[in-house]
């Protein structure tokens, strides 16, 4: 199997320090590297429909949820993983855009309820399709079943972590 920067990494700390486990850097400095390498192959498709990963994010969220295509505000910071200020500031950008909406709640007036314009439901049924066989593409260098067995491992540490689910 050919080596990588990560095996060159664990190498020179096992030969600078050979008193230090430099093994956990094989898994954790791969997993790193590898968000940063998606993040990019990510962002070139999305920029070829103008339009950024955060962008895309709140969108399919939204999408996701099935119609009428809306959360609260507090809804899509749960979902997305982003603070109260960042979402209220990508909000105000797809609203400026005309790919979502902010109306009062019906239930509580002292809230609004983010939702997908027709121009943010077309962009999203647009991109989908094309981003997901991007990711299809990235992971193509595993068995379907190897990437069923990271997947896993991958889960558990993301629950070991904190990062569960949230309920609806």
């Amino acid at each position: 199997m050919a080596r990588d920067v990560v095996d060159e990494i664990v190498a020179e700390w096992e030969a600078m320090r050979p008193d230090l486990d430099a093994e956990p850097i094989g898994m954790v400095g791969r997993i790193s590297r590898l968000s940063r390498l998606i993040d990019r192959r990510l962002g070139e498709n999305f920029a070829r429909f103008d339009i950024e990963d955060w962008m895309y994010d709140v969108l399919a969220t939204l999408y996701r949820g099935g119609p009428p295509h809306a959360a609260t505000p507090g809804e899509l910071v749960q979902r997305t993983m982003v603070t109260t200020g960042a979402i209220t500031n990508r909000v105000d950008r797809l609203v400026g855009l005309g790919l979502v909406k902010r109306c009062p709640s019906e239930s509580d007036r002292r809230s609004n309820v983010v939702s997908l314009t027709p121009e943010g439901i077309a962009k999203v049924e647009q991109v989908a399709p094309v981003h997901l066989a991007v990711e299809r593409e990235l992971s193509s260098a595993l068995s379907p079943s190897a990437q069923r067995a990271l997947a896993g491992s991958l889960r558990r540490l993301l629950v070991d972590l904190g990062d569960t689910a949230t309920d609806p």
